[in-house]
């Protein structure tokens, strides 16, 4: 099905395959139109193309004007990286954190 896609007053018809489409439903409003390159285009210039995509460009991969692949760069880490001493002052170990206590002892030092 075609989509429709308008910047001011220019207005462009594109028909999409199904990966396309559901490759620009990751792509936000605001965000370019990806790139796309043929194969081997794609591997004469590789190391350009991989600088692009870690500048936060996203770019398809075509064949025979399919798309094969697409190239964008990894999404953020969902688990923040740790921080030593972040939690600094907030922990405090009691006084007897080290001693067993006494029921316990006693069952460990019974005979079977």
């Amino acid at each position: 099905m075609p989509q429709e896609f308008s910047t001011s007053s220019l207005c462009v018809h594109v028909k999409m395959t199904h990966g396309e489409e559901t490759m620009s439903q990751h792509l936000s409003d605001n965000a370019p139109l990806p790139q796309k390159i043929g194969v081997r285009e794609f591997r004469r210039n590789l190391t350009a193309y991989l600088r692009q995509v870690r500048q936060g460009s996203t770019i398809l991969v075509t064949s025979h004007d399919q798309v094969v692949a697409e190239l964008r760069p990894p999404a953020s880490s969902y688990r923040p990286r740790r921080q030593p001493g972040a939690l600094r002052g907030r922990i405090r170990i009691s006084e007897d954190f080290d001693e067993i206590p006494p029921d316990l002892l006693e069952s460990m030092e019974r005979d079977l």
